[in-house]
């Protein structure tokens, strides 16, 4: 059984930084998985924030984090990490780490589809300020 376990959220002003790390059961060494961090609000549908497909380090990107977050592994270790840079008020939510064991990220459609992951995280919660 797969499993995730999420950490590094917290509370931060407006232009700080946090780095999420989500570890577990998936060992990166010859892992043939798409990982990936989504995020959710209240009410709101969950979102891809970014994806790794650990095999060949294809990483993925929705728009509005270009730039500000970087998505890594350290396959030693077996965690991938989620560094996120210049923080705004809109990146407030609840993050989830998934995996899915597939080579691409982009197999059966594009990568942020949320039903494509089959393994999900508790979630660790970021909150910005303003």
């Amino acid at each position: 059984q797969v499993t995730l376990v999420e950490s590094g959220g917290g509370s931060v002003q407006s232009g700080g930084s946090l780095k999420l790390s989500c570890g577990g059961s998936i060992r990166f060494t010859y892992s043939y998985y798409c990982m990936a961090w989504f995020r959710q609000t209240p009410g709101k549908d969950r979102e891809g924030v970014a994806a790794m497909a650990l095999e060949t380090g294809s990483t993925y990107y929705d728009d509005s984090v270009k730039g500000r977050f970087t998505i890594s592994q350290e396959s030693a270790n077996n965690t991938l990490f989620l560094q996120m840079n210049s923080l705004k008020p809109e990146d407030t939510a609840m993050y989830y780490c998934a995996a899915v064991p597939s080579r691409r990220c982009d197999t059966g459609g594009p990568w942020y589809l949320r039903f494509k992951f089959n393994h999900w995280g508790q979630g660790t919660q970021v909150t910005v300020s303003s």
